[in-house]
């Protein structure tokens, strides 16, 4: 395991070095001076210029300004935005809680339907019941998400009245703001109204995780099917079919044991593809969080939230697949051998 460890490590640190050298060269490549884009300071006197390009080693060789950007990371800074000349920092900390709490969601949704659909398929093999899953699940892939979540919006919430179409809570409720996830800063309010607006809160975040939730759900069918075939092929289901075990047993002691142990080594890989669609729908549904302020800043072509946002991202994403990877290597100790766990 210290091996397996050792080795993620070594990961984790080329790859933040590659996330930190393509969000530097951003500041190079947009329009504009370079000193600018870094720093977010789009209204600095010609002094305080001076102290930026001291700060930044911006007279220096390309390592040297490397370097000082680095160190600023470390010191928490990225930089200011130039649209609302606020901390990147804060107001990365400000949205990105909300986008967890979102695409969290989304993925339990999505794993609790998909991965017992697929188990199904796989169960009823070239049979009807297989046939229509995997139908059903190449059109959920297919419909496109801006698509899907407007159409959640006119169906569930405009026609039917059953869901709120936007934000991430009804205004009647005033939570504190601790964490910035709002069901745990529900949890730790001392508002008589909490439950109520549990609820309220829980309304707000089903549809569009639900939306989120319907592409990741039919790979997880499709991960889930093949799983399971996998298993039921094996040597050792076949010794216990042999030894009269019943279909039944099989699958509920063995087979869906061992076959969850693979489709959790695909999860980090599926929750990249899920925070990419959680951006859109962020917007669709006006929802607080990372993706829309980070499609915001496009827009307004905020070059420093831009880097900012993507270098955070980025970082949430690959720390997620770091911990699956972990908790794959737990369950699966043949991970953790040299030749598997590269």
């Amino acid at each position: 395991m210290l091996i397996f460890t050792l080795r993620r490590l070594n990961l984790f640190i080329f790859t933040m070095f590659l996330l930190t050298l393509l969000s530097f060269s951003l500041s190079f490549l947009f329009p504009g001076e370079q000193l600018i884009n870094i720093s977010g300071q789009v209204n600095a006197t010609p002094k305080q210029l001076m102290v930026l390009a001291e700060q930044y080693q911006t007279d220096n060789n390309i390592a040297q300004q490397y370097i000082a950007y680095i160190s600023h990371l470390f010191q928490g800074d990225l930089g200011i935005s130039m649209a609302s000349q606020l901390s990147i920092s804060n107001e990365i900390m400000s949205f990105l809680p909300a986008t967890i709490e979102l695409t969290l969601v989304a993925l339990f949704i999505a794993m609790i339907f998909g991965i017992p659909i697929g188990f199904i398929a796989a169960i009823k093999h070239r049979k009807a019941t297989d046939n229509i899953i995997l139908t059903v699940s190449m059109l959920g892939y297919s419909i496109p998400v801006f698509w899907l979540g407007l159409l959640a919006i006119l169906v569930f919430s405009i026609q039917l009245g059953w869901l709120p179409s936007a934000g991430q809570l009804s205004l009647v409720f005033e939570i504190e703001h601790v964490t910035g996830i709002q069901f745990i800063d529900i949890l730790l309010s001392d508002s008589p109204y909490k439950w109520q607006a549990f609820q309220d809160a829980s309304a707000h975040i089903f549809l569009p995780a639900c939306v989120i939730a319907l592409a990741p759900a039919t790979i997880f069918v499709r991960l889930a099917r093949t799983a399971m075939m996998d298993v039921l092929d094996s040597q050792y289901i076949r010794a216990a079919k042999a030894k009269g075990l019943s279909f039944r047993q099989i699958i509920y002691h063995h087979a869906i044991r061992n076959a969850m142990v693979h489709v959790i080594r695909d999860v980090g890989l599926q929750f990249a593809n899920l925070v990419t669609i959680a951006m859109v729908t962020e917007v669709i549904f006006s929802w607080p969080g990372i993706g829309r302020w980070l499609i915001e800043s496009i827009f307004q072509r905020d070059h420093t939230s831009i880097q900012g946002g993507l270098l955070a991202l980025s970082s949430f994403i690959f720390i997620v697949h770091i911990v699956i990877d972990f908790i794959y290597a737990a369950l699966n100790p043949l991970a953790r051998e040299s030749r598997n766990g590269a």
